[in-house]
């Protein structure tokens, strides 16, 4: 059933980069992507907010043969005239510089396209199980959205990414916003993860009350976790540690937990990863 909180012009986001780990956000939008029928509404110019030794542009063959340089992104798109859905996207690389003014920008389309509410996309780097269900996390800033949904605040505090900064613009501007993040296996953090994608969209449905065709994804999920299976059993140090993943999950997951020892253990795991690099790295799972 869709909820309030999915009634009218709403908009879906996600970066690759920072806010991104194993490809799972940027994924999920591209899956709607896919599924809607949209096309291109607006897009920044990369000269503006890309650090290109940072955001590198690739070189690939078009249709007709020839080379192009293709520039890093980000692009907003919208309902084409045949469709009826309200479902706005936006999706690209996480700009390095420029922040204030692409925020700016990007809350110029919004107020354009008279958007109500919109959903950030994230995937962060965690110590959890391959094995077990992709937790994902829900919370809001906005008091209405956490009463209707039934979500929390965050409470974090430290570095963020771009969508932290556009969230909060959002607010500001009287936009309520929903943030959605998966956690990542960290120790195949290099790997896209069709698992925490198959999960954000899973999430994404219950939200938007809609049904997101699955495609390959479910099988790729089932060979993403034999894959790692087959790495663990030819490493002992590896099998043991997912399998103390796997009981510190269990017990969190279990009937037995109070509230407090859940957030314990997810307290736990925000320090740890506060000092871990990579993608996402210090990304707050609550809030965008």
């Amino acid at each position: 059933m869709t909820t309030n909180f999915a009634s009218g012009r709403l908009l879906v986001v996600a970066f690759e980069g920072w806010n991104d780990a194993g490809e799972a956000a940027s994924g999920a939008v591209r899956m709607l992507k896919e599924h809607l029928d949209v096309e291109a509404v607006a897009s920044v110019d990369p000269e503006d907010y890309f650090d290109y030794q940072f955001n590198r542009p690739t070189v690939a063959f078009d249709d007709d043969g020839n080379r192009q340089v293709i520039w890093p992104e980000v692009t907003a798109y919208g309902p084409d005239a045949s469709s009826s859905s309200s479902i706005y996207l936006l999706l690209g690389s996480e700009p390095s510089r420029g922040w204030k003014t692409f925020t700016e920008e990007i809350m110029e389309v919004v107020d354009d396209a008279e958007i109500r509410n919109i959903i950030f996309l994230g995937s962060m780097l965690a110590d959890v199980p391959h094995t077990r269900p992709i937790s994902v996390f829900v919370s809001s800033e906005n008091a209405e959205v956490r009463a209707e949904l039934s979500v929390e605040r965050s409470s974090y505090e430290g570095p963020v990414g771009i969508l932290s900064v556009l969230g909060q613009a959002a607010e500001k501007a009287g936009v309520p916003t929903l943030s959605v993040w998966a956690s990542v296996p960290h120790y195949v953090h290099n790997a896209p993860s069709p698992k925490a994608t198959l999960a954000l969209i899973q999430k994404l449905e219950e939200i938007l009350g809609i049904t997101i065709p699955r495609g390959d994804l479910v099988e790729e999920s089932a060979a993403w976790e034999s894959g790692i299976d087959a790495l663990a059993s030819d490493d002992d140090d590896m099998a043991a540690y997912i399998a103390q993943l796997e009981r510190a999950r269990d017990t969190v997951d279990s009937p037995e937990a109070s509230g407090d020892a859940i957030a314990e253990e997810f307290e736990k795991y925000l320090r740890k990863r506060d000092g871990r690099s990579g993608p996402s790295a210090g990304e707050d799972p609550w809030r965008q």
